[in-house]
């Protein structure tokens, strides 16, 4: 699967995220997308064009953010399935519910990618 993973830049990224996503099997089973790897400065970065041509996107929404928002609503508007995950204890956002149907609470990293692997499991049965 081609996967796009948006987040907020209030999240630890790198240390929270992209560290283990790349660490995991999920790395080695699916082309993976993270906006900031490569591109501090997402400027430059053609995020619209990324999920129009994945097959899901996978937002960490522990923290609010604009720009995940309209990434999110490119996502929907392409009809990609959406899944969301945030860490134990965050307050998300009750408009996700219009556009997620699949939410992964995480208490750390090694439970985000189980869960992850799940979900992406589920996504290619269904």
């Amino acid at each position: 699967m081609n996967i796009y993973i948006g987040h907020s830049r209030e999240l630890n990224y790198k240390e929270a995220l992209y560290a283990p996503i790349r660490k995991s099997r999920l790395n080695a089973e699916h082309t993976i997308t993270l906006p900031h790897e490569a591109h501090e400065d997402a400027s430059d970065f053609l995020t619209k064009d990324i999920i129009k041509a994945c097959d899901v996107v996978v937002a960490e929404v522990s923290f609010p953010a604009t720009g995940l928002g309209i990434e999110l609503g490119w996502a929907d508007a392409f009809g990609r399935p959406i899944i969301c995950a945030y860490r134990t204890g965050s307050r998300i956002s009750n408009s996700l519910n219009v556009i997620c149907k699949t939410f992964i609470e995480y208490a750390d990293a090694d439970d985000l990618i189980n869960k992850l692997e799940d979900a992406l499991k589920t996504l290619k049965r269904g």
